[in-house]
């Protein structure tokens, strides 16, 4: 392997999409899972440099953290590795180059011989796209999540959900057991060969960190927030997650990509101060207390009101 510093990406990134997915109505608690083409199994965009040299300093720093595979989930992490070794150059050729074996990144000018067996498999994928990567594996009892180079949690610890079934994974989740726990288990069953399966999942925090590994459930009042500054102190967090099969080992594929974005500039887009605002209030206390809303919520409110009265 042949390092070097981050690259020019010499335009070959696009910008960052911004996912809104804010339902009006009453809160719903829902997979909301949309079929997309398996070409947009990870997103890249023009914050790739920055956050890939974030990613390769936790895997050197804080490995014990971000990175861990159960036994048993050796192949599927071969597998995760070999996929995205095919799909990155042709999904992105600008980027990769591959030759044989050899996966050349052009912007993070490094080399990877992809047949060396002394690679750690999601070591060298943690390495290669934004995304987070979990492995799942369909088990008698339930999926069990058995592998993952998680560097951008969004306040959870990957060894304290690992080897766990993924009701256990989500125990401290508000309505997960009594709504979702059976139609994710299902879900994770059957899920079929080539078909790619995405949704979003949205939090607001003070916080525009990638790395967290805890901060949920606080709902002490934060006076520092107010409505005037709410939109240049807060950020929205979404992850985009895709799931797919990895059919030689029949593990699931989650992929997680983290969005942080500035409040203002979510609130710049016309009508979504008032579709956020609509969000926030019908969010039961039980998930807002979860999603550490409670400091903020009305200074946020105060401040969305505002911004969508100004229209």
């Amino acid at each position: 392997m042949a390092r070097g510093p981050a690259g020019n990406s010499g335009g070959m990134l696009q910008p960052q999409k911004i996912h809104l997915s804010f339902e009006p109505g009453p809160f719903r608690m829902a997979m909301g899972l949309i079929a997309q083409d398996q070409s947009e199994l990870v997103e890249l965009d023009d914050r790739y440099p920055e956050e890939m040299v974030e990613r390769r300093r936790l895997l050197a720093e804080r490995r014990d953290d971000v990175l861990i595979t159960l036994p048993g989930a050796e192949a599927a992490a071969a597998e995760t590795l070999a996929r995205l070794g095919a799909h990155l150059p042709a999904r992105f050729p600008g980027i990769f180059e591959r030759t044989g074996d050899r996966l050349v990144n052009r912007i993070t000018e490094e080399a990877w011989d992809l047949g060396d067996p002394k690679l750690d498999p999601l070591a060298v994928a943690g390495r290669l796209v934004q995304d987070d990567l979990c492995l799942i594996q369909p088990t008698d009892a339930g999926p069990v999540l058995m592998a993952g180079v998680v560097c951008f949690p969004s306040r959870w610890r990957l060894a304290e959900k690992i080897g766990r079934l993924l009701p256990e994974v989500h125990e401290k989740v508000p309505f997960y057991g009594e709504r979702l726990a059976r139609p994710v288990d299902r879900f994770m069953a059957h899920v079929k060969p080539g078909r790619l399966a995405v949704r979003l999942n949205w939090s607001l925090l003070d916080d525009a960190a990638l790395f967290q590994l805890g901060g949920k459930f606080r709902g002490d009042f934060n006076p520092a927030i107010t409505a005037e500054n709410a939109a240049e102190t807060l950020f929205l967090r979404v992850e985009r997650q895709s799931l797919s099969l990895l059919p030689a080992s029949g593990f699931v594929l989650f992929a997680i990509r983290v969005h942080v974005y500035p409040l203002r500039r979510i609130v710049a887009v016309p009508g979504m101060a008032a579709r956020l605002a609509e969000a926030v209030r019908e969010l039961p206390r039980e998930m807002a207390l979860y999603k550490s809303l409670l400091p903020f919520r009305e200074a946020l409110l105060a401040c969305l009101d505002a911004r969508a009265a100004e229209g």
